[in-house]
């Protein structure tokens, strides 16, 4: 589902509203006060995940997440940087959290440690179930811009902090 800008700029503003401006300028480094919405995306491959996952960041769960570089790279966009801002949609594609990336990182998928398989927060928090999930996710995901999956593909790592959720 296509998400309105209508949607996400309202919530933009209200979440502003609600975070206030010296701590957005405290997580993001800068002032976010007169600036455009961050981007708006859902965690997962569809709005199952999409809301499932939602569910482990609005409970403070969910503190970290991992993309394929090569998905960055075939779409031409820009790795996440610490500081960025982030709208996450649920499932429908509405605007429901608010979140800043505190921490970026790029490995190949089998250095992924346990810590950061934890602070994905999904399954028994394992390192076993990250890597099975993961490498299924990555799989499908990387077939979908034309790249094999190995145990060597680069990944990028984030870790972020949720500033308004919507519950």
């Amino acid at each position: 589902m296509v998400t309105s800008s209508t949607a996400v700029d309202d919530y933009w503003t209200a979440a502003r509203r609600r975070v206030g401006p010296s701590a957005l300028a405290a997580a993001t480094g800068r002032q976010a006060a007169g600036t455009a919405a961050p981007p708006a995306w859902s965690f997962g491959a569809g709005p199952e995940d999409a809301d499932a996952l939602l569910v482990l960041v609005l409970a403070g769960t969910k503190t970290g997440t991992a993309s394929a570089m090569a998905s960055f790279e075939a779409e031409g966009e820009p790795l996440p940087r610490a500081g960025g801002l982030s709208i996450i949609l649920d499932g429908r594609g509405e605007p429901r959290a608010l979140i800043v990336t505190t921490e970026v990182s790029v490995c190949r998928f089998e250095q992924v440690d346990a810590e950061h398989a934890a602070a994905e927060g999904e399954g028994d928090l394992s390192l076993a179930h990250w890597r099975a999930v993961h490498a299924k996710f990555f799989t499908d995901g990387l077939a979908e811009v034309g790249e094999e999956f190995t145990v060597s593909s680069a990944v990028v790592l984030e870790r972020f902090q949720l500033l308004d959720p919507i519950t």
